[in-house]
């Protein structure tokens, strides 16, 4: 039996009276890139804009579910609304998410005051699925005052989350070698406020002098800019989180009277909106391939009669 399309505008004012099932609905439409994900973007888009945004990236094992678990209680305690996105590899066999962080955040499983959401990446690198920013957007008009970010564990080229959100927090561990993966994959640049966790094991204020002097390495921030900080954190305990979430106060409030919040979500936005257009694009020129224009030209370049620069142009303006 086939399914009826689901109604939008239902949708979104379920999801805005707190629906949990609505919000997992419109996610869905934007993991499935259903016909109806236009209509919905544009219904939620009068009330996205107004959640923090907090990604949280770092090598695998250094405890990002389990400070993401901190942070939710921690924002649950100022009544605040609290959505979890948390990106996992896929299975190879079907595509989901892989290890499934709800489970390891089935503390607040109950709790009517917090979404949480597993995504696949789907062979996305970057750390993140493709859908995520259109997931965030569902969150954030669902009315989420703060959304946290956990990303698959960071590798060379997965540092996608800082053009994401609008705090980055790095987690590093100690014994790890954590220090040189993070001038190795370049994440001193995105971090926003770095964390050592598992602070309670040996090597803890060693990794923590590491990474401060590996932050004086650079340029010094002139006056007025953002200076990121190094807390020491036992997530498990919950030792250290209120420092942790006094530099997380402390970089919101700058954001806010800088003005790089605003710069920051209108990269964020142009990045958003070049990514959709060239997608557009590239499934328009998917057609290219089967073009019967496309044989002649390629042999015309063969033959010499013509560039493929020359050619493309042709193949293009037979399209438009």
């Amino acid at each position: 039996m086939t399914r009826s399309a689901p109604d939008v505008p239902e949708l979104v004012e379920a999801a805005r009276s707190g629906s949990h099932r609505a919000v997992a609905r419109l996610i869905t439409l934007v993991e499935n890139a259903s016909p109806q994900l236009r209509p919905a973007m544009k219904a939620l888009a009068p009330y996205a804009g107004h959640a923090r945004l907090i990604g949280l990236t770092g090598s695998p094992g250094v405890g990002k579910s389990t400070t993401t678990s901190a942070l939710v209680a921690a924002f649950r305690s100022r009544d605040l609304r609290v959505g979890v996105l948390a990106v996992d590899p896929s299975s190879p066999f079907s595509g989901g998410a892989l290890l499934g962080d709800r489970i390891r955040l089935s503390d607040h499983a109950l709790d009517p005051g917090v979404y949480v959401r597993s995504m696949a990446t789907r062979g996305h690198l970057g750390g993140l699925s493709w859908a995520a920013p259109q997931a965030l957007r569902v969150l954030d008009a669902a009315g989420c005052d703060v959304i946290l970010i956990e990303t698959v564990g960071v590798g060379q080229s997965e540092v996608e989350i800082a053009g994401l959100a609008d705090t980055t927090v790095v987690l590093l561990a100690p014994g790890m070698g954590d220090g040189v993966q993070a001038a190795k994959a370049g994440i001193l640049e995105v971090g926003d406020v770095f964390v050592v966790n598992k602070a309670d094991r040996d090597g803890a204020d060693a990794t923590v002098r590491e990474l401060r002097q590996m932050l004086t390495l650079g340029a010094a921030p002139s006056a007025g800019e953002w200076r990121a900080p190094v807390e020491k954190l036992v997530a498990a305990s919950g030792t250290g989180l209120p420092e942790v979430l006094d530099a997380l106060d402390k970089h919101w409030s700058w954001l806010s009277s800088s003005g790089e919040l605003s710069a920051r979500r209108t990269r964020r936005a142009s990045d958003e909106i070049l990514a959709l257009a060239l997608g557009e694009l590239r499934s328009r020129m998917g057609t290219l391939e089967d073009h019967a224009l496309l044989s002649s030209l390629a042999s015309s370049v063969v033959s010499g009669d013509t560039d493929p620069y020359t050619a493309s142009d042709e193949l293009v303006a037979s399209v438009s």
